[in-house]
């Protein structure tokens, strides 16, 4: 589907976003733990708020789950386009045949076989109309189901990160004019996505 990878981006850009609007000041202790990310620390002080960013071009080429669903509903687009297109070169070759057939071609002939070319046309476009209808219905199905697990995800790692924000950066939506790679956790969330998902397809 031509659109889908920028559609997919969006949903996860609105997923993590959620987090931004979650402040964890209130799960604080009285213990002074560094924070991680990627392997590095990231300090936890007044003076420095914890903040994590993650890259949604990464997570979209990056996790099984979405990459396997994407081909998937790329394939039911194109078939639905192979089909719609042979349907219309079926409707030329039957005009071909019986233009062929020359001056024994009567006007009520002609008539009728123009009504009925427009007729099977309109039924091939309309089932085409009907396909889309149910894949669109299928695909927006898929993200709701994406944001819900990056959604759960990401409020358990959340939960020993204890980041005041998550942002997000990507194709359209990077917003950030500065990124310290330290704080990147899209690896972080790749990992744990895959491996929540590979083990939910196992059950």
């Amino acid at each position: 589907m031509k659109n889908l990878s920028l559609v997919l981006n969006v949903v996860l850009f609105i997923a993590v976003g959620i987090l931004y609007y979650l402040h964890f000041s209130g799960k604080k202790t009285t213990e002074n733990k560094p924070k991680t990310v990627a392997s590095k620390t990231v300090e936890n002080s007044n003076s420095r708020t914890a903040i994590a960013y993650v890259e949604l071009d990464s997570l979209n080429e990056n996790i099984t789950y979405i990459k396997n669903k994407r081909k998937e509903l790329e394939a039911e687009q194109k078939a639905i386009e192979t089909e719609w297109e042979n349907g219309y070169k079926s409707l030329e070759s039957k005009k071909n045949n019986f233009l062929a057939k020359g001056n024994a071609i009567t006007q009520e002939m002609a008539q009728q076989f123009q009504g009925q070319l427009m007729q099977e046309q309109q039924q091939i476009d309309e089932k085409k109309q009907s396909l889309s209808q149910k894949l669109s219905e299928k695909s927006y199905k898929f993200m709701d189901d994406i944001q819900k697990k990056l959604k759960d995800f990401l409020m358990e790692y959340n939960s020993q990160k204890n980041y005041t924000y998550i942002f997000t950066t990507g194709t359209g939506l990077d917003y950030m004019v500065y990124k310290d790679s330290s704080m990147n956790i899209t690896d972080d969330v790749i990992a744990g996505m895959n491996e929540k998902m590979n083990a939910t397809a196992k059950q």
